[in-house]
């Protein structure tokens, strides 16, 4: 379970970074659900397929061809709503960014999945210490909202002062976004035409200047010329009437999350009841390779359509640019690679002592608060506000995720 809380902590992390260098996030996620099928061929064909087959416990091979129509269904329901949330959230560490996605989706993923899970697995967790642990989860999101919040007053303020001190007018600011921060003047100046900044070259050479600019200095992490800079490179655009968007859109991720482990939980289980007598339940390994086909064919037809018809800034591309674009792939195919594991890791967990348990993982934000802050330099230079709202949040969310570890029970069967 540590292995896939640290998987599932880092994949966003590679994406996210794809997207602020600039490249288009549906190449992106081709690349990524890709690997991610890959991974559960793999484990079906390997760990699936390790010894002879039992009577309840056929190999992967053994249960392809048997009547499981209905348990296929829920693992297949599982995919789906994991690609849609996991679409989602790509999206939405562009406008809300890594931190605040991934602790706002995993919290409505354990205050609605993880209740639900409990009552599928016929209560063998303890309530008593779970259900506390849900109760801070949604505390934890409530403070990710008040947090973000904080976060764009923060940065509304930065992008409202220049260099010196000088105020810009917002609406200049929000124009000059193509042109980088040189492109920011005061309010009450002009930009030079170009004759007048032909001239003032000339004059500045016959005054013997050498006319050639200085070298650009780095920004600091965190200043108004870094968000700048960081807005102008990547490749889904961002302002800040915009990003209260993107925190709907990890509120879409998150109930997306919340449904795809019971219905993963009700193929392995078949707590309705919906198969045939003497037909033997779908194994953890052979459930992971239809959520995930079902995963692999969404992402593929929802991606081709983006391709063509983008959304949020993103430039429209094609089947032929994407198989041109090497920029960053291997990034892309490293993260499916991390996902699929960490996905598999985390339902042998449950199959073993419980799903509602092994929605610990959901503490997978830890993880990728460490990769924003440190790496991405997310909240740099924030107010103490700012500071003491992240600090409340992760401080709730690790007591929840204690909670929920300390709720594990052993399943009967």
């Amino acid at each position: 379970m540590i292995v896939a809380l640290v998987f599932l902590g880092t994949w966003p992390a590679l994406l996210n970074l794809l997207e602020r260098r600039g490249r288009n996030p549906v190449h992106t996620y081709l690349d990524y659900s890709l690997t991610n099928f890959l991974v559960a061929v793999l484990i079906a064909l390997t760990l699936g397929q390790i010894g002879a087959p039992k009577p309840g416990e056929p190999n992967f091979t053994t249960q392809l061809s048997q009547n499981n129509g209905p348990s296929v269904g829920f693992a297949v329901a599982g995919g789906v709503f994991l690609c849609c949330g996991n679409l989602a959230t790509q999206y939405a560490l562009a406008f809300v960014g890594l931190s605040v996605t991934e602790v706002v989706a995993s919290s409505i993923t354990v205050v609605a999945g993880t209740t639900m899970n409990y009552f599928l697995d016929d209560r063998i967790n303890n309530a008593a210490v779970l259900f506390p642990g849900v109760g801070c989860f949604l505390i934890a999101a409530c403070l990710g909202s008040w947090l973000h919040a904080s976060n764009v007053a923060d940065i509304d303020k930065k992008l409202g002062i220049q260099r010196g001190g000088d105020v810009i007018d917002r609406s200049r600011a929000r124009a000059a976004e193509a042109g980088g921060p040189s492109m920011m003047l005061p309010v009450g100046f002009e930009q030079p035409s170009l004759d007048a900044a032909a001239k003032m070259k000339l004059d500045a050479l016959e005054e013997g200047k050498t006319g050639v600019a200085p070298p650009p200095t780095k920004a600091e992490v965190g200043s108004a010329a870094h968000l700048q800079e960081i807005e102008n490179r990547r490749c889904v655009k961002v302002n800040a009437s915009s990003k209260f968007i993107g925190l709907a859109i990890v509120f879409t991720a998150g109930a997306c999350y919340s449904i795809f482990s019971p219905a993963f939980n009700l193929s392995t289980n078949d707590q309705w009841h919906k198969l045939a007598p003497g037909v033997d339940k779908l194994v953890i390994y052979t459930a992971f390779f239809y959520f995930s086909l079902a995963f692999f064919g969404c992402a593929i037809l929802i991606n081709v359509c983006f391709l063509y018809k983008p959304a949020f800034g993103v430039p429209k591309s094609s089947i032929g640019a994407y198989l041109k674009d090497w920029n960053g792939r291997w990034i892309a195919l490293l993260a499916g690679v991390l996902c699929g594991w960490g996905n598999g890791f985390q339902f042998m967990g449950g199959q073993a002592a419980g799903y509602a348990a092994a929605d610990a993982v959901q503490a997978l934000p830890l993880v990728s608060t460490f990769w924003g802050v440190v790496i991405f330099g997310e909240y740099r230079r924030a107010t103490t506000k700012t500071y003491i709202l992240l600090g409340a949040m992760l401080c709730m969310f690790a007591a929840a995720v204690g909670l929920l570890m300390g709720s594990s029970g052993t399943r009967k069967n």
